[in-house]
């Protein structure tokens, strides 16, 4: 048995394979690492909506690998989140995030986002090539994020290195360190902000509470770098998705410029079809269950392929068709569930600017190299160009 994710061609193009893989089954045993292990894969909609929103599937990937002798030393921070718990800490937890990330947070970093992005276009040079992910796509979420949680302006390279390096395919060594370098940070940050209060969300998280509950300093450091991280990573992939299939599409492109005010309602297509988290974070079965058809033992992990999901025909007629008046709402491109992202409407707003920005600014924007050529991220678990080159 081969796990066909790992054909290089995956990358390029994942979703022949995902037709392949769900017509065949929605729910399949895949191998996974080099021991041999065995995971789940979850390709058909219906399944992943289930599998996302079933509490038997737990997301305690301390309790998953306690004793199993793993060689990993990410920091707690990171290995042991908001995203890897289960009810009722994680409720808990969300809880508290939420009165502090409101959509009130969102509206009023606006003016904020659409004075970066216009900065950031200033630098692309007029009528030649530039790059959208470097150029737009990663420096607009990371300087976004990093000003809602108040990371001053000197520090946030570094953090933009470390917060990369998380997702650094096949480098372990890497990953963790950053792991540490990043909660580190973190540690200090939270320190200073305790003596010079501000007024940023992670202000508000060092003062919220529910009652007599509040966080504790290691939950805080965990969720401010699982909010720093996820911050940025999810909207960068999007906004670079999103940038290509309407670069693909022309007419489409054409419409949205014409008619800038329908790019909100177009959002949840652009996610659907070409999703920005390719794979759902951890789960494993706490008991044995039935998902699709097929026997899951306790104690194995399941991988639910958001990207597999959202290209279902069952649930989207003909998925593979970017269509900008197709109702896409109940995409999974942000999951699903008591896990759904946070931060989806800060992701979508800084969209919204965006591409208004983008084709006020540059109407005439075309992709500057074949879309077969282009690069993506060496990872299963997001899925991102590493560049984006186009003519402006």
């Amino acid at each position: 048995m081969t796990d066909p994710t790992q054909d290089p061609r995956f990358l390029q193009d994942p979703y022949p394979t995902y037709t392949a893989m769900r017509s065949a089954c929605p729910v399949q045993p895949v191998p996974t690492g080099p021991g041999g292990h065995t995971s789940y894969l979850v390709t058909g909609y219906a399944e992943a909506r289930q599998a996302l929103a079933d509490p038997r599937l737990s997301k305690d990937t301390a309790a998953f690998f306690a004793g199993k002798g793993s060689r990993r030393r990410l920091h707690p921070a990171v290995a042991h989140n908001m995203l890897a718990g289960d009810p009722p800490q994680h409720t808990r937890l969300r809880k508290l995030v939420t009165q502090a990330f409101t959509t009130g947070a969102v509206a009023e970093l606006r003016p904020f986002i659409a004075r970066v992005t216009g900065q950031l276009l200033d630098q692309w040079p007029d009528g030649e090539r530039s790059d959208f992910v470097a150029g737009l796509a990663v420096p607009l979420p990371v300087i976004v994020i990093c000003e809602l949680l108040g990371v001053p302006d000197e520090d946030r390279p570094a953090v933009r290195r470390w917060s990369g390096e998380l997702f650094a395919a096949g480098r372990p060594d890497v990953i963790d360190a950053a792991s540490h370098s990043l909660a580190g940070y973190m540690t200090r940050l939270i320190a200073a902000k305790r003596l010079y209060p501000g007024g940023s969300l992670l202000d508000r998280l060092i003062s919220a509470r529910d009652g007599d509950d509040r966080l504790s300093e290691d939950e805080l450091v965990s969720l401010a770098v699982l909010l720093l991280v996820a911050g940025h990573e999810t909207t960068t992939n999007f906004l670079g998705n999103a940038a290509l299939a309407l670069l693909q599409h022309p007419d489409e492109l054409d419409r949205l410029r014409r008619n800038p005010d329908d790019i909100p309602a177009v959002l949840d297509e652009l996610l659907r079809f070409d999703s920005p988290v390719s794979t759902a974070t951890f789960r494993f079965t706490t008991e044995a269950i039935a998902l699709g058809g097929t026997d899951i033992p306790s104690g194995v992990p399941v991988l639910v392929a958001l990207g597999a999901a959202n290209r279902d025909p069952d649930r989207f007629p003909s998925p593979d068709r970017l269509d900008l008046d197709r109702n896409a709402a109940a995409h999974l491109g942000f999951g699903h569930g008591i896990h759904r992202c946070v931060g989806a409407p800060l992701a979508k707003a800084e969209a919204d600017i965006a591409f208004r920005a983008v084709l006020a600014r540059f109407p005439g924007i075309r992709l500057a190299e074949r879309s077969d050529r282009l690069e993506w991220r060496r990872t299963r678990l997001v899925r991102g160009l590493v560049s984006l080159p186009v003519l402006t």
